[in-house]
C-alpha cells in the first residue's frame, strides 16, 4: 500500500463530534457493509463505537476490525480463504 493515505470523515457520535481517519480502502467496505444492512455509514459507525467492548480502544481500530470481520464474511470476497481446513481469514 505505498503512498496510501488516510481519509478522514466527521461524525456525530453521543452527541460529541468526532474525526476518523482510515485508509480509502477500510472506509470502502464500510461504505458497502452500511449499504447491505440499509443503513447510513455514520449509522453503521456509530453502531460500532456503542458495540465496542473495550472503550479504550481506538475507535479506528474498532472500525478496522469491523470491516475486516465484515470482509471475511463476504462470500463474493475473492481474498476469501475456503479452505477446509481452516475457516476464512483465520491465522494458520
Amino acid at each position: 500500500m505505498t503512498g496510501t493515505h488516510l481519509a478522514k470523515r466527521s461524525f456525530s457520535l453521543a452527541g460529541h463530534r468526532t474525526s476518523v481517519a482510515l485508509e480509502p480502502p477500510f472506509w470502502r467496505v464500510l461504505e458497502a457493509e452500511a449499504l447491505r444492512r440499509g443503513r447510513s455509514l455514520a449509522a453503521l459507525v456509530a453502531a460500532v463505537d456503542a458495540d465496542r467492548s473495550d472503550p479504550t480502544l481506538p475507535l479506528a481500530s474498532a472500525l478496522r476490525v469491523f470491516a475486516l470481520a465484515a470482509r471475511c464474511q463476504d462470500r463474493s470476497d475473492p481474498y476469501r480463504s475456503d479452505q477446509e481446513d481452516q475457516p476464512p481469514c483465520s491465522s494458520p
